[in-house]
Parts: C-alpha cells; structure tokens; sequence
C-alpha cells in the first residue's frame, strides 16, 4: 500500500521521515518504553536510522505494518501509532493488531488516544478491518488506558503470550469490531449466548 497521511484537530499522522531520527532516538530510548515495546536497549540514531529508513517503509510496501509518526500540527513527536499483523487482512479474518508508543513528555495529554481514533477510523472504513485487537503485557496501565478510551472491550488474560527480553510474559488482549464504533460487519457475526 502506499504511505497516506491522516489528520486530526490537534495531530498530523504521517509515516517517519529521515528529518524525524533524531526524535525516534530520543523517544525510544526512554525506560518506560523499552519496559514494554520490543526496541532495541539502549536505542541509539543508528536503531533509529534503521526503523525510519527500512523497517517502517517496507512494512507499507509489503503490506505488513502500516505505521505512522504521530506529530503535534506543531512538528514535534508525540509519538508511533500503527497496524500490525496485516496478514489477516488479506484473508477472510480481516483483523489486524493496533499498536502504539508515546513519547516522554507528550504523555496524559490525550493525543495517543486521539491519533488511535484516527488510525481506528481508518481501519474500519477505509481497509475493512472486522477485528481489531490490542495486546500489551500485563502491567502496560498506560496502553491499557489507551485502549480502553478506545472502546476496545477486554477478553482475558493469556498466559506467556509475550516474549520480551527473552521471557515470555502474560498479556492483556482486547479486541474492537466496527458494530462498537456504530458500524457494520461484512461477515455476520453470531455471538455466543451470555450465560
């Protein structure tokens, strides 16, 4: 797919440029993100470099990342707002995974929140997402929150799901279909009785 852009009242939501390492760098080589985002520690300009040159731009030609830089309207970083695990997306699942960083200092100030409508948006309407998930380790309050002013609706627990630093560690999973933003699904849905 080609690179798209996607705006919001406060945010320009782009894909990285090599004017953005600098930043990236900075951003990721912050405790609290490499606590729960498998990043390279410590994370240097050269990481960054690789990320914004390379990784990033082919997981839109190959279809399987599409990842934006998430920047104030007045150029600075807020942080990474993406879709991952697109390989659904080709098959009659049509689900994706949505994941994000903040930066340091553009942290409780709502934009995360705000580029993951956008991106959500986008998902639903554009790329004919049916499920959306949302995975992070069990203790990522942060993330969690995110997800949560998301609508994304909590299905449990599983148990070793995440390899980080080398050890497998429990993960929270939520998950978000169109009907919860007010829209349809293509495929019908039957869920299962509540009882």
């Amino acid at each position: 797919m080609e690179p798209i852009t996607l705006c919001t009242d406060r945010l320009l939501l782009r894909p990285f440029e090599e004017r953005d390492e600098a930043a990236v760098a900075a951003a990721c080589d912050d405790p609290d993100i490499q606590r729960f985002v498998p990043v390279p520690e410590p994370y240097t300009l050269k990481d960054a470099e690789e990320f914004v040159r390379s990784t990033s731009p082919a997981g839109w030609r190959d279809d399987t990342m599409y990842n934006f830089g998430v920047f104030t309207h007045g150029g600075e970083l807020a942080g990474s707002m993406g879709l991952v695990r697109l390989a659904h997306l080709r098959t009659a699942d049509r689900q994706a995974e949505l994941g994000f960083w903040t930066a340091r200092d553009q942290r409780r100030k709502g934009y995360t929140a705000e580029a993951g409508r956008a991106v959500v948006e986008w998902a639903f309407t554009s790329l004919g997402v049916e499920r959306l998930e949302w995975i992070a380790q069990v203790g990522n309050e942060g993330s969690r929150a995110v997800a949560q002013r998301l609508g994304f609706v909590e299905e449990g627990i599983q148990r070793a799901r995440i390899v980080h630093r080398g050890t497998r560690r429990d993960a929270r999973i939520a998950a978000l279909l169109p009907s919860d933003w007010g829209y349809g699904l293509e495929t019908p849905y039957l869920p299962s009785p509540r009882g």
